[in-house]
């Protein structure tokens, strides 16, 4: 396996981890691990998916608030057209209903797909593609309309050689 991966994780892939699988008094060695990827810059954190945590008050949030100077910024040019593009496609999709459409686009979701797509980077989520779904907009579908890669936990801690 190439190390050469870099990735932008959805919320919920800290959310979850953090409330459930790996949570922090369970499994210290995943945040350790997570957080020399992040300083290493082979995991991105996106001001915006930043923002959502920071919500918060529990322990994720105080453990992502140490990496506040590594998160990336959405308001770049290459990143704003790619949210452009993808805000256009997503309001001109019929599959899905209009108040999925408003979801969507309030929610950072649009923005880490197209942080992704400007920079050439792989999204992690635990969403799954869904040609049917009408009540919300999934990340995968997302991406794979734009040639966005993605994957979920698991395969990113395989490709970065993370052993827990």
């Amino acid at each position: 396996m190439n190390n050469n991966y870099v990735f932008v994780p959805d919320a919920n892939i800290f959310i979850e981890a953090a409330r459930r699988y790996y949570a922090f008094d369970i499994a210290p060695p995943f945040w350790d691990a997570l957080s020399v990827h992040i300083t290493g810059q082979s995991i991105i954190i996106v001001d915006r998916i930043f923002g959502e945590i920071q919500k918060g008050t529990d322990e994720l949030a105080k453990w992502l608030k140490s990496f506040e100077s590594w998160c990336k910024s959405t308001k770049e040019y290459d990143v704003i057209k790619a949210y452009s593009d993808i805000m256009k496609w997503v309001f001109s999709q019929t599959q899905f209903r209009p108040e999925a459409k408003s979801e969507f686009a309030s929610e950072p979701d649009a923005w880490l797909i197209a942080y992704a797509k400007a920079k050439g980077l792989i999204v992690v989520t635990h969403e799954a593609f869904n040609k049917e779904i009408k009540k919300r907009i999934p990340i995968p579908n997302v991406c794979l309309a734009f040639d966005v890669p993605f994957i979920d936990t698991f395969n990113m801690l395989r490709r970065l050689r993370i052993r827990i």
